[in-house]
């Protein structure tokens, strides 16, 4: 019997461990209609399947989504990003072929959806679930409250008789810190899709067991999805009408931004087709300056190609990790989709946000009255990680020995479950 399950529910991948004895955990295993893997993407797709019955939805999660999606184009409905929404009391649900889903809908359907993918790899009788959560949520204004409500709601459903929340960055700093030969001071970095979370831990060893001291915590809604955005925003907004102009009344008037600003989110893309504001502009179209580019942005909406877009800003985003110049291109704007794009044109787009990731790295040291140089080893976890100007912040204020990296995808959901062994578990909660 598995005594802890731990639940790292990102913004673009998930991960389920689990925690068997002692040190031993293991990635739960998951095997869909798109093969097996360790990690899902944060994904969802809804088909009407006649053979369900009328008005039955066949539901996939992560890669298997993305195939429902690719392969019935027009007739599936895709969704990623979904946790962004958890904070957010904007967000009332989002209709499905019809049907409206909550929040905790679809964290239900997505981590039921696992269960059925995992089989006999799921444990039967988990006593605890340790679920991980950022310690500042993403959005404008995050009431971090409402998201535990909603992941409580979700995760009671499954039927999980214990359930726990640890910071994200807690979880990996506790799967780094088994690798630690003495005691040590320990500043954990946590860059999701969606957030970028710190924690401070004075980590030591007393008779064979590692306990630990919480020095600081701090965090803001800013990462990975918020680098694609500027990319969006520089490379194709642009194409598809922002900073465009219609009339009204006789007078000229700009298209509103917030048409840009959902269309450069995934979470907003994802929901974007049932929106008021895509109602709103379709009617601009007629009255706009440069209708064709409304039209091109609406196609873009009707044909789906939220998805195709995330791959190639993902692509660029990546290649530009290891190379100072990149090809972004994205076929259906014709030749305005192939654009290069430099290392440094990036970097002057999330100056900002590399700048307000600064600041809460500050936060957390100033809060906590901590010296840099009294910090013993500081660890870089999260797919945005790699991103080499985010390394930047690190290098200019620590040793380049005292920096490590790894575990990008699992070192959370791991250090969870351990967590979840422990008899002092109530220490390490947020």
């Amino acid at each position: 019997m598995a005594q802890a399950l731990g639940l790292d529910f990102g913004t673009t991948n998930t991960v389920i461990a689990v925690a068997e004895s002692g040190d031993d955990t293991r990635s739960v295993s998951f095997t869909s209609p798109a093969g097996t893997t360790d990690s899902m993407r944060t994904a969802l797709s809804f088909l009407k399947d006649p053979q369900l019955g009328a008005g039955a939805l066949k539901v996939e999660a992560g890669q298997a989504a993305i195939r429902a999606f690719i392969d019935n184009p027009g007739d599936c409905r895709f969704l990623q990003s979904i946790k962004t929404f958890a904070a957010s009391a904007l967000f009332q649900g989002t209709l499905v072929h019809a049907r409206r889903f909550q929040f905790e809908d679809l964290m239900e359907v997505f981590l039921k959806r696992l269960q059925a993918y995992a089989g006999e790899g799921w444990p039967d009788e988990t006593k605890r679930l340790v679920a991980g959560r950022p310690v500042h949520f993403a959005g404008a204004s995050p009431d971090p409250q409402l998201a535990v409500t909603r992941y409580n709601e979700a995760l009671t459903r499954l039927g999980f008789p214990e359930i726990h929340y640890v910071y994200e960055p807690v979880a990996a700093a506790f799967y780094f810190a088994r690798t630690l030969k003495r005691d040590a001071t320990v500043l954990v970095a946590d860059f999701g899709g969606g957030t970028t979370d710190f924690s401070l831990i004075r980590f030591s060893t007393e008779g064979g067991k590692l306990s630990a001291t919480p020095i600081g915590h701090s965090g803001v809604g800013i990462a990975g999805d918020q680098f694609d955005a500027r990319i969006i925003d520089q490379l194709v907004a642009p194409e598809i009408g922002k900073g465009s102009q219609f009339k009204s009344f006789g007078k000229l008037l700009d298209v509103p931004s917030n048409y840009y600003l959902a269309f450069s989110r995934w979470n907003q893309l994802s929901v974007f087709k049932t929106m008021k504001e895509f109602t709103d502009l379709k009617s601009l179209v007629r009255q706009a300056e440069e209708p064709e580019k409304l039209e091109l942005f609406i196609d873009l909406i009707d044909h789906d190609e939220g998805y195709p877009l995330y791959q190639a800003v993902s692509a660029t985003k990546m290649a530009l990790s290891s190379a100072e110049e990149a090809e972004f291109r994205f076929s259906p704007l014709g030749k305005a989709g192939e654009k290069r794009v430099t290392r440094r044109d990036f970097e002057s787009w999330i100056a900002d946000d590399l700048t307000r990731m600064e600041q809460a790295l500050d936060e957390v040291l100033t809060t906590s009255n901590t010296q840099a140089d009294s910090i013993d080893k500081v660890f870089l976890t999260g797919g945005t990680s790699f991103v080499p100007a985010v390394r930047d912040i690190f290098h200019r204020r620590f040793d380049a020995s005292r920096i490590e990296t790894g575990g990008e995808l699992v070192s959370i959901a791991h250090g969870l479950s351990l967590i979840g062994e422990r008899d002092d578990i109530e220490q390490w909660v947020a």
